[in-house]
């Protein structure tokens, strides 16, 4: 069984990733868009970033935050796969794939290990 509290944050990220990239080539400038989107949500920005890092969404929230991106009850519960990479993941993995090769076996496990230890971390901080 999927944590909510994860699923719900990572949808939420993910409205916020295709509204950003719509208002982006809008035209519209970055500076601005999390407070735009906070907006859209009718919540304040700094809930928003409270959201973005490590604030459970509430049923409540949830069932506004689908209402207002026009989603089915429910939706922000659903686990779902992502099917792009936005540019930030993709040049975090141009970075690691660099570090990777650019290293040795000792190196790559030291690599491995790291974020195992990140992964980790992050993860048992939500619970």
């Amino acid at each position: 069984m999927a944590n909510t509290t994860i699923t719900r944050r990572q949808n939420a990220l993910a409205l916020f990733q295709a509204y950003a990239e719509k208002a982006l080539a809008s035209g519209a400038p970055p500076k601005g868009l999390e407070q735009t989107f906070a907006a859209t949500l009718q919540i304040s920005p700094s809930m928003w970033s409270q959201i973005k890092s490590s604030r459970p969404i509430g049923d409540k929230l949830a069932r506004q935050i689908e209402q207002h991106h026009g989603k089915p009850t429910g939706w922000l519960d659903e686990a779902r796969e992502s099917d792009s990479v936005a540019p930030a993941e993709k040049a975090f993995l141009d970075l690691a794939l660099k570090a990777w090769r650019a290293t040795n076996s000792t190196g790559r496990k030291a690599l491995r290990e790291q974020m195992k230890q990140v992964a980790a971390t992050k993860v048992s901080s939500l619970r």
